[in-house]
């Protein structure tokens, strides 16, 4: 019986025309990890620099590996990236909906119109879940491919379980164009039958995805070069349903080391992971931008650039065909000019929760505290340690006094803290200019270099050798009780 057309006609009147379209269509089975999140920028790149229109998908068809909470990481990401989608399925669009589950009619409807063009067929035989999502069977074998097409259809009248299956040319080749690989041909006789509509009537993804992709006017398809052995499949089913094809964008993966992928298992780092060790998201975009792309002509150099300059300079063909290796110290490099880069105002923005999970006194100012940090700090997360001396002196050996090149001993410490806690005390104003004045000044009257002095008072003040900022800075921010308090300790311990 042949299919009425009505159905067919008006999804296709429906595709939207004339711009590029390309669609992020991630499964909410976790987190995002770092290969995924380039997937999304690379996707959202090529549409904004051909002025064209971003979809969000969400391909949950694979109901056994749902997480819950997965599709909100999703959003979360995306919006925290500054990877705005234009349609999805909070924003709607010509050609919702845009999560596969709310698809499922479609896509049976489809698969029966590939049955009847001859380009799949009714699969009866008893086979295990496993072996039905793989495909993986004996072609010539099934006696259900060259089964009458009229007692296939008796019998799924008949309520017989069943799979739909692509039917695979026996013999030939099949060619398809990618744009980082080139043309790649394979024998038909290497690829197998595989499922397209599953016993309980839901698609594989690799029946969904063609399917959404056409009726969604996808015009470029980014994905990983995993993908690549099942693009042959894919370029059958375009020609079955007499479709055209979109542009193939497969990226090579981004790997841990040179044997092996990134992933979860091995503890390798999702965006979110990054950003709760620190990262910025600005960084992280930046960076894994480069992992497997590099800017042309004249931007070949550099290295820094903002998502709208990105936007601007993305091309296609400065994607590499070669695995990218994920290195966290070149991350952190360029974390660390980010932080540099902010105006004093921001970092202090960015830095202050990271200040307050070890500095808690109100009275200490964390933007003068983050005014030391800035030119300092790589990652975040590297805050709360550097700074915890504000809040509480640390236990410290006497010996932290002597130094060698600030030519100071325990007998010096002693005369230079005397000297610097009468002077301070005795201060009207206490700031940082007023602080350093006076310093400056006590060390000229002592006759000893300002390092003879500042290293035995900024000692006293801080407790540790290792400081973000010199005595001048530290003594002002502690304000001038806790300084005088810290100082008279250190003379203590030196006594």
């Amino acid at each position: 019986m042949s299919l009425d057309m009505t159905y067919f006609h008006d999804m296709e009147a429906k595709i939207p025309h004339g711009k590029v379209r390309t669609r992020f269509a991630p499964s909410p089975t976790g987190y995002m990890h770092v290969g995924n999140l380039r997937t999304a920028l690379y996707t959202w790149l090529i549409a904004r620099h051909a002025g064209g229109t971003f979809i969000l998908r969400i391909e949950d068809t694979d109901q056994g590996r749902l997480v819950e909470g997965a599709t909100d990481v999703i959003y979360r990401t995306m919006a925290e990236c500054g990877l705005t989608h234009d349609e999805g399925p909070d924003v709607g669009g010509p050609v919702a909906p845009y999560i596969q589950s709310e698809r499922r009619d479609t896509y049976g409807r489809y698969a029966r119109l590939l049955v009847e063009r001859g380009h799949a067929y009714y699969c009866f035989c008893e086979k295990t879940e496993s072996e039905e999502e793989s495909g993986q069977f004996d072609r010539a074998a099934d006696p259900c491919r060259d089964m009458d097409p009229a007692q296939a259809q008796a019998r799924v009248d008949a309520g017989e379980p069943y799979v739909i299956r692509q039917r695979i040319p026996e013999g030939g080749t099949t060619t398809f164009h990618d744009a980082i690989f080139g043309d790649i041909t394979v024998e038909n006789s290497t690829l197998d039958d595989q499922v397209l509509i599953k016993r309980d009537g839901l698609p594989t993804y690799n029946f969904a995805n063609v399917v959404d992709d056409h009726l969604m006017g996808i015009t470029h398809v980014v994905r990983g070069s995993e993908y690549l052995s099942s693009a042959p499949k894919y370029d059958l089913l375009y020609q079955g349903f007499g479709w055209e094809v979109p542009t193939y964008v497969h990226c090579s993966p981004v790997m841990r080391d040179q044997h092996n992928k990134m992933s979860k298992r091995h503890g390798d780092p999702s965006y979110e992971d990054l950003r709760a060790q620190g990262y910025l998201t600005d960084a992280i975009l930046n960076y894994v931008a480069l992992l497997g792309w590099s800017p042309r002509g004249d931007q070949a150099e550099r290295e820094v650039f903002s998502l709208e300059e990105l936007s601007e300079i993305f091309d296609i063909a400065g994607i590499s065909k070669s695995p990218a290796i994920f290195d966290i110290e070149k991350l952190t490099h360029f974390n660390a000019l980010y932080l540099r880069a902010m105006t004093p105002e921001r970092f202090a923005q960015v830095a202050e929760p990271y200040i307050r999970r070890t500095v808690t006194d109100p009275a200490l100012d964390t933007a003068a505290i983050a005014a030391l940090l800035q030119a300092r700090c790589e990652r975040l997360t590297d805050i709360p340690e550097k700074v915890a001396f504000f809040q509480t002196l640390p236990a410290y050996e006497k010996d932290l006094f002597t130094n060698k090149k600030a030519k100071t001993n325990e007998e010096v410490a002693r005369t230079m803290l005397s000297a610097a806690i009468e002077a301070l005390g005795a201060l009207p104003q206490w700031d940082q200019a007023s602080v350093h004045d006076c310093l400056i000044a006590l060390a000229e009257r002592l006759g000893t270099k300002n390092a003879t002095l500042m290293w035995p008072v900024r000692i006293a003040a801080a407790g540790q050798q290792v400081t973000p900022g010199g005595a001048v800075e530290i003594c002002a921010i502690l304000g001038r009780e806790e300084c005088l308090r810290r100082l008279r300790l250190g003379l203590e311990k030196l006594s």
